[in-house]
């Protein structure tokens, strides 16, 4: 990665590695040639699954320990190595809700809280689902529901709300799919 003019990398520096993020900072010298510290946590992509069946989307609800919340939220996951965004999405989706879709298709494909972050996301729609096999990690207690197409923007709006929901859905109905 270059820096734009003006802008001089002195140190890079990884602080901890959890096994699921990194976390460290860059030195840097800016333009005004003054030297600051940028901290950042390194995440692995990860994609979120807008998921059809007929007239309603298939959403996860989970406890979230980092936050102490309850969420109502799309299905989504990390992102494997060499596996595409909608490779991951239909794994995650069956793994998730045991449906599997049989087409997918990449909406967006975005940076998340750059200010801290180095994180990709994708936005993945998904139809035609079959039923297939659940598969849930050892950090996942997920109950499936339903919602109507119609209610599904105001219920991600519902407290309490998150980021990745309401963004996905809203790419979704800019691209006429909801």
């Amino acid at each position: 990665m270059t820096e734009p003019d003006g802008w001089r990398l002195l140190e890079s520096t990884t602080e901890y590695e959890t096994g699921w993020y990194d976390g460290g900072y860059d030195r840097l010298e800016q333009p005004d040639g003054t030297e600051k510290r940028y901290y950042w946590a390194e995440l692995p992509d990860a994609v979120v699954v807008v998921a059809r069946i007929d007239d309603e989307l298939l959403f996860v609800e989970q406890y979230r320990p980092t936050i102490r919340e309850t969420h109502l939220e799309l299905p989504a996951g990390i992102v494997e190595d060499g596996e595409s965004y909608t490779a991951a999405a239909a794994r995650e989706l069956e793994e998730e809700t045991g449906f599997r879709p049989t087409s997918t298709a990449l909406l967006q494909e975005y940076a998340v809280a750059t200010g801290v972050l180095r994180h990709d996301r994708a936005v993945v729609y998904a139809e035609g689902l079959e039923p297939g096999q659940r598969d849930l990690d050892g950090n996942e207690f997920l109950e499936v529901r339903t919602v109507p197409v119609g209610e599904a923007i105001d219920r991600a709006r519902e407290g309490p709300a998150n980021d990745s929901t309401i963004t996905a859905l809203l790419l979704a109905r800019e691209d006429g799919l909801l």
